[in-house]
């Protein structure tokens, strides 16, 4: 049986990750009282005593929670934004390639990708990686999200019955191009240069779609069928997969939510021969947050990296 550590277990990432992984037989959850779960000493206790700690805390209290760790055993899932790009530690997307699955395998640290840069990546990478687009390319991305990305603060802000009419509709933010997703967007696409970022969030929950639209000379005129064959290979396993884009869109729309409580994603092209559209959805929850945190502490197991999840 697995010792794991939940440290941030009350926020929303913590929270979901307890919902995937509390009831399993496999695993004996450490947890603090209420009153001892921000104390510096028993976090320390508990962040050297299990065998995986998950850290769901701001990246200050993330580096400090790392800094408590002694036992050289332990190993560490952070779902912070502190350590994504960080050299000495494994980026948590194992379907990006074999080399990135075997380094959550058998990391001691692992980082876990943002609800945003998850979509981004997922369609940019690969595509930098074949040769498709180039290194010093310059892109744009769109991402429309449900409002639990924005924690427990937004959440409460979304259910008040007095809140400010214009929550009905989608609200654009991070208007400053200062998103914190930006340096990991562009260090774990491969990019010289981070997107310009449009994140939108609309009235529902969770669900996110991620759009990233490309001139042909942008994908060096190789057309549609090139990155179709190229997500096809690299998005053969796990949870990650291509899908054509009538079953993305049937009838020519495409929610965001449809991903809702789902621990997979789906990624299409589409378009026309000078102007592509590449998209991604999944649960911003999901696999952009807690689903990919379980995924990687299963990779790190050594487990099917499906248990637990919803898929």
């Amino acid at each position: 049986m697995y010792k794991i550590f939940i440290d941030g277990k009350e926020g929303t990432t913590g929270l979901r990750i307890f919902e995937r992984i509390g009831q399993r037989s496999d695993i004996e959850l450490i947890t603090l009282p209420e009153e001892l779960r921000k104390d510096t000493a028993a976090r320390a206790e508990a962040l050297n005593s299990c065998d995986i700690a998950f850290l769901c805390l701001p990246d200050a209290a993330a580096i400090e929670a790392v800094s408590l760790i002694e036992n050289p055993d332990v190993r560490v899932i952070d779902a912070s934004t502190a350590h994504r790009t960080n050299p000495g530690w494994a980026y948590g997307f194992p379907e990006l390639s074999d080399t990135h699955r075997a380094a959550v395998a058998n990391a001691r640290r692992v980082s876990v990708p943002g609800c945003h840069a998850s979509g981004f990546i997922s369609l940019v990478a690969p595509l930098v990686a074949a040769g498709i687009i180039d290194t010093d390319a310059r892109l744009n991305c769109h991402s429309l999200t449900g409002y639990s990305g924005g924690g427990k603060k937004m959440i409460a802000a979304y259910g008040d019955e007095n809140r400010p009419a214009d929550y009905e509709a989608p609200r654009q933010y991070a208007l400053g191009q200062t998103h914190k997703h930006l340096p990991e967007m562009a260090v774990r696409s491969g990019l010289s240069y981070a997107p310009v970022f449009c994140p939108i969030v609309s009235d529902f929950y969770s669900g996110m779609m991620v759009t990233v639209g490309l001139f042909a000379d942008q994908i060096n005129c190789v057309g549609m069928e090139r990155i179709v064959e190229v997500y096809k290979r690299v998005y053969s396993g796990g949870l990650v997969k291509y899908v054509e884009p009538s079953e993305f869109a049937p009838d020519g729309f495409i929610s965001a939510a449809s991903m809702s409580g789902i621990d997979r994603m789906e990624v299409t092209v589409t378009g026309s021969d000078e102007r592509v559209l590449l998209m991604s959805r999944f649960d911003n929850l999901g696999k952009g947050a807690s689903g990919a945190a379980v995924q990687c502490m299963n990779v790190m197991l050594g487990l099917d990296e499906a248990t637990g999840l919803t898929l």
